[in-house]
C-alpha cells in the first residue's frame, strides 16, 4: 500500500485527456530542437502499429522512439508517460468502431445495436492488446466518448424502462467485450504459432482426443460442434455471435414488454414500449 504522504506528493493519475500535455504542444519553432515532422498523431499511429505487432509487454518509450527514428527524450514534448501513449492509442482504435447515424430517428434500434456490437467486436479482435486497457483507463477520449454516446442513444431507443437501460447495455456490450477478447487472443495465438485458426484448432483437438482422461468430457463437445454447423472456426464463431446478439435483442424486447405491462401501459395508448421505441405494432 502506498503511504498517504506519498499519495499526496504523487496524486493518482487520471487521464491524458485531463492532465496530459495539450495536443498542440511540441510544434517546431526556431527555438526548439525536437524533430520536424513529429506530432502526436504520428506518435499515436506508430504506437498502434507497434502494439499490434509486438503487444504491450514489449512496448516502451525507447522502443517507440527507435521506430520513429528519434531519441526517447523527444517524445516528452508530446506526452508525459507511457500511460499517455497507451491511452492515446486506445482512443485511436476506438475511432475504428463504425457508429451508425444517430440523427436518423426512423432507424431501427435493433439494426443499430447489431452494427455497434459487430464493429466493437472487430476492433477487439483486430487489436488484441485493447481489452485489458479498456478496464485500465477512463476511456474519455473523443472516439471513446462518441462510441459511448451512440451506445447510450441506442439503449434509450429500445423502450426499456430507465432503470433497466444500463443493465441492458451491460448485457450486450460486456458480452461483446468478452467474446471479442477471447477471439482476439485466440487469433493472436494462432498467428504466433504460424498456423491458421483451423489448423490450430484441429491440432489442439487432436492432441486432446489422444488423452483418455479428456475423451469422455469432450464427447458432448463433439456433438455441440456438429450442431453448431459451419465448415471453419470463423464460421462457427460467427454463428455463435449472431445467435447470441439475437438472443440479447429478444431479451431486451421481452423485458421491455414486461416492465411496461407491469406499469399498466398498453400498446395503442401512445405511451407503450412500441410507441416510445419507434417500433410500431408488428404483424
Amino acid at each position: 500500500m502506498v503511504p498517504e504522504a506519498d499519495r499526496a506528493k504523487r496524486p493518482t493519475r487520471t487521464s491524458v485527456w485531463l492532465e496530459g500535455k495539450p495536443a498542440g504542444r511540441g510544434r517546431r519553432s526556431e527555438s526548439s530542437d525536437h524533430p520536424a515532422g513529429l506530432d502526436r498523431d504520428r506518435i499515436t499511429a506508430v504506437s498502434v502499429r507497434l502494439l499490434d505487432a509486438e503487444g504491450p509487454a514489449k512496448f516502451s518509450m525507447r522502443r517507440l522512439a527507435a521506430e520513429l527514428g528519434v531519441t526517447a527524450m523527444s517524445l516528452y514534448w508530446y506526452v508525459d508517460t507511457k500511460d499517455d501513449l497507451l491511452e492515446l492509442a486506445l482512443d485511436s482504435v476506438f475511432g475504428e468502431v463504425k457508429v451508425p447515424d444517430m440523427t436518423d430517428e426512423d432507424a431501427d434500434w435493433r439494426d443499430q445495436l447489431r452494427e455497434l456490437a459487430t464493429s466493437y467486436r472487430a476492433v477487439l479482435v483486430r487489436h488484441h492488446w485493447v481489452s485489458p486497457l479498456i478496464g485500465r483507463y477512463l476511456n474519455i477520449g473523443p472516439h471513446s466518448m462518441a462510441f459511448s454516446a451512440a451506445v447510450q442513444t441506442v439503449m434509450d431507443r429500445t423502450g426499456l424502462a430507465p432503470h433497466g437501460r444500463m443493465g441492458g447495455l451491460s448485457a450486450v456490450f460486456q458480452f461483446v467485450y468478452g467474446f471479442g477478447t477471447i477471439e482476439g487472443h485466440f487469433v493472436q495465438r494462432c498467428a504466433d504459432a504460424g498456423l491458421t485458426q483451423d489448423e490450430y484448432f484441429h491440432q489442439a483437438m487432436g492432441a486432446i482426443n489422444e488423452q483418455p482422461r479428456y475423451q469422455e468430457s469432450f464427447e458432448s463437445a463433439d456433438e455441440l460442434m456438429e450442431a453448431r454447423g459451419g465448415d471453419t472456426v470463423a464460421e462457427m464463431r460467427q454463428r455463435d455471435f449472431t445467435f447470441a446478439i439475437e438472443l440479447l435483442i429478444a431479451g431486451i424486447e421481452t423485458m421491455r414488454e414486461r416492465d411496461w405491462s407491469s406499469a399498466g401501459h398498453r400498446v395503442g395508448t401512445g405511451d407503450g414500449p412500441h410507441e416510445r421505441s419507434g417500433d410500431g405494432p408488428r404483424d
